[in-house]
């Protein structure tokens, strides 16, 4: 404990010159078998079980800035997996198994916390939902447990139950849902894949595609010179509708800012997630004191990382509402992150309709809590040319075939009817 605590010290007086760095920053080669384009969590969970489950590890992560600097680092950090479709409760419970082994996994300690997701009832009507969502959940095997409200009252007893203007009836909690570090999770992922001989390339934006003759994608054309792929996998999240355009398709996908805000930092007060089943508001409260919480999507269509002030107004008053004493407490920061809103709220992980091109978008507001199972169900479709079964209703077709996945858990929204 000594050694280490001296060692710290002494990197932290040195600028941490000596520590070396937890992958290789490596220079794109002329040809790969895979190429991903997005270094966030789910291009690298994707490169990463491609060499592990498939052992394909002539493979290169490209990222047009720095690792995690997109979605990865711009979301509130829950994970869950509360979904109640047939095509969302496998996919997402998947993910959780995955959350709940994945430091072992990566030997990282990505701060997997399973502190519980409560989501608040507040009229009987929404009553009957959750027991309806709980129901599902628990013939799925997921777990699920409804609250009364002396039972919400025993765990959450600081928000507003006397004459509120929603008042809270109870509650369905997920105890296996909870938080993870962001950030960590990225490097986690990295670290591992790189031990495994994927090269992931910083600061290398995909300009185009390089095809054949007949039209299939061999490769990308970068600011860093071409690369050649057997295989070319698409997970950039916000920014999927533009880098698909480069080859010339066009996705059932709309573009929009959430922000996310931190307060100052304060005693520990919520050991749990809660999110306010009457408005646009969810909170839970980070490791170094600050209270985390979200809102709804900006209501237009932006590639901006950051908000506006009626969305932030709204999500303070959704916080009012629900815990009035935060009303003290200083917010020091908000920022945002590109939602790829589909069309029926759900991803889309398949083949594109050009061949060489593979496609993971369209996550909506379910996008950090999906990663493993997302990187381990694109790599299975990249590998096999099949869907994973756990993954198999993501297809993009179904938006012609009418099979859309349409759940409101996808997100913190109101069911009061």
């Amino acid at each position: 404990m000594r050694y280490n605590f001296l060692s710290l010290a002494a990197n932290a007086l040195s600028g941490h010159r000596s520590w070396k760095p937890a992958w290789r920053d490596a220079a794109p080669k002329s040809t790969y078998d895979v190429v991903i384009i997005g270094g966030g969590g789910h291009g690298l969970a994707t490169a990463y079980y491609l060499a592990k489950n498939h052992g394909i590890t002539n493979v290169a992560v490209i990222e047009k800035g720095w690792i995690g600097s997109g979605n990865a680092g711009r979301n509130t950090t829950i994970i869950r997996s509360n979904y109640m479709l047939p095509g969302n409760s496998a996919f997402y419970e998947l993910s959780m198994k995955l959350w709940e082994t994945m430091e072992q996994d990566l030997n990282y300690n990505t701060m997997v916390s399973q502190r519980g997701v409560l989501n608040l009832i507040h009229s009987d009507a929404q009553r009957d939902a959750f027991v309806r969502r709980g129901n599902a959940m628990r013939l799925e095997g997921i777990d699920a447990e409804l609250l009364s409200l002396e039972q919400v009252k025993q765990m959450v007893p600081f928000l507003a139950y006397d004459n509120a203007r929603f008042p809270i009836k109870g509650g369905l909690i997920q105890r296996r849902g909870g938080t993870a570090r962001h950030d960590a999770v990225v490097w986690g992922y990295a670290r591992a894949a790189d031990r495994r001989g994927v090269d992931i390339i910083q600061n290398c934006e995909v300009t185009g595609f390089i095809r054949d003759a007949k039209g299939a994608i061999t490769g990308v054309e970068t600011t860093r010179g071409s690369i050649r792929a057997g295989k070319v996998g698409m997970a950039v999240a916000g920014n999927s509708s533009r880098v698909a355009a480069m080859a010339d398709l066009r996705l059932p996908i709309e573009s929009h800012a959430l922000q996310a805000f931190v307060t100052e930092a304060i005693k520990p007060l919520l050991d749990t997630v809660v999110t306010f089943g009457a408005g646009h508001f969810y909170v839970s409260q980070s490791d170094k004191g600050g209270l985390v919480f979200g809102g709804d999507i900006d209501g237009y269509n932006s590639y901006a990382q950051r908000g506006n002030l009626p969305t932030v107004e709204d999500v303070c008053e959704g916080g009012m509402a629900l815990m009035p004493a935060i009303g003290r407490i200083r917010m020091l920061r908000s920022w945002g992150g590109i939602m790829d809103m589909s069309m029926d709220g759900s991803p889309i992980i398949d083949h594109s309709p050009v061949e060489g091109l593979f496609m993971n978008a369209g996550w909506c507001y379910g996008g950090f809590k999906a990663t493993p199972a997302s990187g381990y169900c694109f790599a299975h479709l990249i590998a096999t040319g099949q869907p994973a079964p756990e993954a198999a209703a993501y297809r993009l077709d179904r938006f012609a075939r009418g099979a859309m996945i349409d759940e409101k858990a996808q997100g913190a929204q109101p069911n009061l009817h």
